[in-house]
């Protein structure tokens, strides 16, 4: 049973923020590194599946719709996928990439040291691009958590690149927020689990992030990808006000 569990989610394929997450003393002392979802997704792709297999099994992986895109976009015949970063990203990737993408399962569950039975999943146990944020209502928190062991007491999603803690039925819901794209406030947000929660940024120099990936990456549209997402230019009113319909609440606030 690990005491000390790192979770990182939504990497998006920025090997900058990921290589600053994984250098963070805590990181680095963690039993396992958890990895919920949306991993490739972005301007290095295969750098970071790279840079995260070679840390072996101390990585535990869950894949993301995002990765699931990848996957489905070279290899099942997909057309399209709703990132324009995606068609690209999917290209740069190696048959062994796609080998990988292929395994990921949807969810996780660990025993984690103070907190038990702890869920790992993407954006919700059952289904990987359902949408549930940190003022999702009571009863929609009941509809995503149907069938749910009743032993798992924590539940750790991503998706939304939006960090937050709360208690939902008295489960304890955590989302680690983005390590490569973050809305809201600038930096890699990630989690540190064991013997309780705890929220955690680790700072890093957007405009020379920026630099580095329009030196490194291929992407035709890199300079205006890393300038918007690297500076979290999409705040988390807007983020919220977006997400709100596919939170099944219409138009409310």
């Amino acid at each position: 049973m690990p005491n000390r569990v790192a979770v990182l989610s939504d990497i998006h394929g920025v090997l900058p923020a990921l290589e600053a997450v994984l250098a963070e003393p805590e990181v680095r002392a963690a039993e396992l590194v958890v990895l919920t979802g949306d991993i490739a997704a972005g301007p290095q792709p295969a750098e970071v599946l790279d840079l995260l297999t070679a840390l072996g099994d101390r990585v535990r992986w869950v894949g993301g719709n995002a990765d699931r895109e990848l996957l489905e976009y070279r290899r099942r015949g997909r057309g399209t996928i709703p990132d324009p970063i995606g068609p690209w990203a999917a290209e740069q990737l190696r048959e062994d990439h796609l080998d990988l993408l292929a395994s990921l399962p949807p969810t996780l569950t660990l025993n984690v040291g103070g907190l038990g039975e702890v869920l790992f999943c993407h954006a919700t146990p059952r289904d990987d691009e359902e949408v549930v944020l940190v003022d999702s209502r009571l009863d929609r928190w009941a509809e995503v958590f149907d069938g749910v062991a009743p032993e798992v007491r924590t539940v750790v999603c991503g998706h939304t690149h939006m960090p937050f803690v709360r208690l939902a039925h008295g489960r304890l819901v955590v989302n680690p927020g983005s390590v490569g794209m973050p809305y809201g406030r600038a930096g890699a947000h990630w989690a540190l689990l064991g013997p309780g929660v705890d929220l955690r940024t680790t700072p890093f120099d957007p405009a020379a992030a920026a630099a580095r990936l329009g030196r490194e990456s291929s992407y035709p549209e890199i300079a205006a990808w890393a300038d918007y997402y690297l500076h979290a230019r999409a705040t988390d009113a807007e983020a919220l006000t977006a997400f709100a319909p596919r939170d099944g609440r219409g138009h409310q606030a």
